[in-house]
């Protein structure tokens, strides 16, 4: 089995636009989410989201590959050029080296709907343009990023619900260390526009704390009323170990252990038994024990059922010593990337030796008091992470990183 190490990440998030933007927003516990009025308008009950300008690419790529990419996969492109540049790769590289790639991605709500807006006004299919058909399909960050980077290994999306991020990286991990490919490109990426989350609003998840945006997301504390969506990109470039040494990469961080889980009950209530079987399964994967975990960035999304399930099978797990913090409290629920951007932000944290804060945490539920949520910034180095990623349809997936030191 290869040992699988991670030398590049990029992020494109609200929190910032790339990885020093980035780490100094968790660092000060800065949150990203605004009121939209534009969502009031369309009828939504919430107005709030994490906000994610659309990168301006006229400079960095031609009209055709631009016209086959929506929004996330725009923000797939930005987050995945800041990883290549880290650890050393491009389209020469990858002419020589057979380069995977495995993206987490769930919808395409806004070229559906501007393709049938088109198609009822002009009654007339050909005229909602050639672009289209590849900007509507789930798969639509991996077919654009395969073709732009001329990639020629693994090539297809992970479609997970919230867990989207998190798997593609745990299977790219697992086509690395079974030898099947030498690397990977894996992330996740979430569409922020307007027209992304009204079922979701429908049901009435969301936070309508809209007179104070920043402290609508509250992971684990009493006092939350609903989550707040989020989005972007974020990539992880996963490769082999005897890969990245023969060609004297600097490497980030070993992926040490994946585990998943079906819950195999309700669709949309979360289950401790099976979060705590894919948190048991990525320990046995990574031949560790409990206490080997020095910090948990929990998947936690600011709702009363996903929290408790979460902070109880964090507590059966990790008894209540092990510091926790959900980094959903500013960034608000990235969705289908949240998996692999929580990986980002965990590894920017070891990085600069600090544990993010688990902001607006003021009053603990009966759930969140049993374990050690951090209402803020930790100064404090540690070496092993864990990150929980849980999905509609009971999808759980669980990752442990270690940090490299040569």
């Amino acid at each position: 089995m290869n040992r699988v190490v991670i030398s590049g990440i990029g992020i494109y998030s609200s929190l910032g636009t790339n990885r020093e933007e980035v780490a100094k927003s968790l660092f000060e516990g800065r949150s990203g989410i605004i009121y939209r009025p534009e969502r009031k308008a369309l009828g939504y009950r919430s107005a709030l989201t994490g906000f994610v300008a659309r990168p301006n690419l006229k400079s960095l790529l031609d009209r055709r590959s631009r016209i086959m990419m929506p929004e996330q996969a725009e923000f797939a492109y930005m987050a995945t050029i800041e990883a290549l540049q880290q650890a050393g790769m491009d389209i020469d590289f990858f002419h020589k080296h057979e380069t995977g790639i495995i993206y987490g991605n769930d919808s395409c709500a806004k070229p559906v709907i501007d393709g049938i807006d088109v198609l009822r006004e002009k009654k007339d299919s050909m005229l909602i343009g050639s672009g289209s058909v590849f900007q509507v399909l789930n798969s639509t960050v991996t077919m654009n990023l395969a073709t732009i980077f001329k990639l020629r290994g693994v090539n297809f999306s992970i479609s997970a619900a919230c867990a989207s991020g998190s798997h593609a990286i745990g299977m790219g991990y697992m086509f690395i260390k079974n030898g099947m490919q030498d690397r990977v490109i894996c992330g996740g990426a979430q569409e922020i526009n307007d027209y992304s989350m009204p079922n979701f609003d429908a049901l009435a998840t969301f936070s309508t704390r809209e007179d104070e945006p920043t402290r609508a997301s509250r992971p684990f504390d009493r006092d939350r009323d609903g989550l707040v969506p989020g989005g972007g990109a974020a990539t992880v470039i996963l490769e082999s170990l005897e890969s990245a040494q023969a060609r004297g990469a600097d490497i980030i961080a070993e992926v040490m252990g994946y585990g998943f889980s079906s819950n195999g009950e309700h669709i949309s209530n979360p289950s401790v038994e099976g979060q705590v079987r894919s948190i048991h399964r990525a320990l046995k994967d990574a031949s560790m024990t409990a206490g080997d975990i020095e910090y948990v960035n929990a998947h936690a999304t600011s709702t009363a059922a996903g929290d408790s399930s979460e902070a109880e099978a964090i507590f059966e797990v990790f008894g209540g010593t092990t510091p926790v913090s959900s980094t959903k409290s500013m960034t608000g629920h990235e969705c289908w990337m949240a998996g692999a951007s929580e990986i980002v932000y965990s590894l920017l944290m070891m990085k600069h030796g600090f544990m993010a804060p688990n902001i607006n945490f003021e009053n603990p539920d009966e759930h969140s008091a049993k374990i050690h949520v951090l209402p803020e910034t930790l100064q404090r180095d540690f070496d092993i992470f864990l990150s929980n990623s849980f999905g509609f349809g009971g999808t759980n997936s669980s990752l442990i990183l270690k940090k490299w030191k040569d």
